[in-house]
Formats: C-alpha cells, sequence, structure tokens
C-alpha cells in the first residue's frame, strides 16, 4: 500500500503509466496537477475523460469553480486526506501530476507560514495598480534571492512572497520544506523524454487542444466566472486564448505563446524535480515503461 506519486514535465506520459499502475497494482488515482482541479477546465489541461479513466476511482479532481482561488494549503490538506482514505481501503494511491510546489507541499508536509489578510491585500493592490514590475521591484529590495527565483511574471506569488517576508521578517526561501524522507514513504517515479522529441509532442499536443474545442472551452467558462478568477484565468492556454478573445492577437499567435509558454513550464519542472534526489527516472518513451516503473518499485521496497 505505500503510495506512488508519478512526476515529471508537462506531455510526458505520467497520466497514462499512472493508469497502468493502477490497474497492475489495485490502486486509485490522486491528481496532482493544479490547473485540472477545477471544473470545466478539459481541453487546455489534457484531463481524462470519465471513459479514460478505466472506472479507477480518480480524486482532487474538478473540486474548484474557475472563481475560486487555487491554494497549496487547502490542496494539502484535502489530498492527504484522501490518500489516508485510499490507503485505508487497503488500496494503493497513485499520485500524478506535474504542479511543483503541490507534490513538494503534499510529500514533505509543508508548514505554510501565517497569512494576513491585510498585508495581502495591500501587495495585490499594488500588482493591480502599478503591474508586475512594481511588486518585483518591492520584492527585489528586500528579498532578493527570491526576486531572482520567482518568474518575474508570477505576480502572484511574489505577493505571497513580500507577504511572508513582512510576516516573518526573514527570507522567503526560509518558508520552503527539507526534502527528507517522503510522506507515507511515497516511491517517486519521474517520467522524462528526450528534449526533442517531448517539444514535439508538446506542440502535437497544443495543437490538438485548439482543434479540439479549447476556444469554445473559454468561451463557456467566461460566462461561469473565469474573468473573476485568480488562478484559473492565468492558466496556460486560457490565458493567451482570453488574449485572443480581447483581440490582443490572432488566434495563431495564441496557439504560439501557447506552445512557447509550455515549453518554458516544462524547463522550470524538468529542473526544479531533476534537484530532487528522492526521484527514480523512467523514459515516457519506453515500450516497456510500466515494467520499467514496477522494477523502480521493487527495487525501493528491497532499499
Amino acid at each position: 500500500m505505500t503510495p506512488i506519486a508519478v512526476v515529471g514535465p508537462t506531455a510526458t506520459g505520467k497520466s497514462d503509466l499512472a493508469l497502468e499502475l493502477a490497474e497492475r497494482l489495485d490502486g486509485e488515482i490522486v491528481n496532482i496537477d493544479a490547473m485540472q482541479l477545477y471544473r470545466g477546465m478539459d481541453v487546455g489541461t489534457a484531463k481524462l475523460s470519465i471513459a479514460q479513466r478505466r472506472g479507477i476511482p480518480h480524486h482532487q479532481l474538478d473540486v474548484l469553480e474557475v472563481t475560486e482561488t487555487a491554494s497549496v494549503a487547502a490542496y494539502q490538506s484535502a489530498a492527504g486526506a484522501d490518500v489516508a482514505a485510499i490507503m485505508e481501503r487497503g488500496r494503493v494511491p497513485v499520485i500524478v501530476g506535474g504542479s511543483m510546489m503541490y507534490i513538494q507541499a503534499l510529500l514533505d508536509q509543508w508548514e505554510f507560514p501565517a497569512t494576513d489578510p491585510a498585508v495581502r491585500a495591500r501587495w495585490e493592490a499594488v500588482l493591480a495598480e502599478e503591474g508586475v514590475a512594481a511588486v518585483h521591484a518591492a520584492l527585489r529590495a528586500v528579498d532578493p534571492v527570491a526576486a531572482n527565483t520567482i518568474l518575474p511574471t508570477d505576480g502572484r506569488r511574489m505577493v505571497r512572497a513580500l507577504e511572508v517576508v513582512e510576516l516573518t521578517g526573514r527570507p522567503f526561501a526560509a518558508s520552503a520544506p527539507v526534502i527528507g524522507r517522503p510522506r507515507w514513504g511515497t516511491v517517486l517515479i519521474g517520467v522524462d523524454r528526450e528534449t526533442a522529441a517531448l517539444d514535439t509532442r508538446i506542440e502535437r499536443r497544443t495543437a490538438a487542444m485548439f482543434a479540439g474545442g479549447l476556444v469554445e472551452e473559454v468561451r463557456d467558462l467566461i460566462g461561469r466566472g473565469l474573468r473573476a478568477g485568480v488562478t484559473a484565468r492565468r492558466a496556460i492556454g486560457y490565458a493567451q486564448v482570453l488574449s485572443y478573445l480581447d483581440n490582443e492577437y490572432d488566434l495563431d499567435h495564441a496557439q504560439e505563446r501557447t506552445l512557447i509558454g509550455t515549453r518554458r513550464y516544462v524547463r522550470r519542472q524538468r529542473s526544479w524535480f531533476r534537484r530532487d534526489p528522492r526521484v527514480r527516472w523512467v523514459d515516457g518513451a519506453a515500450p516497456d515503461l510500466t515494467e520499467r516503473a514496477l522494477a523502480v518499485l521493487d527495487e525501493a521496497e528491497t532499499v
């Protein structure tokens, strides 16, 4: 019943491997892709349809409305309860996804610094009124390491970093978890592919999303409050389609920007996961991928 976490960059084949492992090991799947938490965000997140799930129970899918803000802390609590319940049923939790902070929060029991609505609101106002460059400059002044680490376009995370620094008087990195034995003794399996081959898969997947109804999905979600959401509207693909619908650029450019954004995200994921010595890597292109992953599990159990 030792949990398995199938992690790694986008489009490497994690979902398919997780399904195979869940079938072979009598498991249930726990999603750890932040954008797949949202109801209706299906095409742009490559969310498996109910039919594609092979009757295997899936947890932490479709649990938020697009108007709600995804929270790492809330996910940590809810997904942790799911994993514990699966184990109590005598089944194997198969955790799958690529949202880096969510994975670390769940498996390393990240203890999050307190929040202060007034402090958060003040920095959010700066972000809204003066833009991301202003909060980036403010963060650089008080925590240059965090400013260099966080993407200069990630205004929401910079706001959180400024809040933590102000409340704790310590650098943002001081609140990060220490990598040690993963919670529940979880075995981490990383799935990756050769860069050129993965780039091709991402290009095909992006084209398939646009051909398969991503624009229509975004139009529907606008009617459900997507523009009011803090996190959902910033998802790769969704943000670009919103810009297209706002006539900021044409559809071909929206698709190209989505492709570029996905490739950048993959580079961040690869860098993040490769730093974790607990991850045992398998080649997503291997014809015997499932057997290789099972061999990793066997090896981990003998250590």
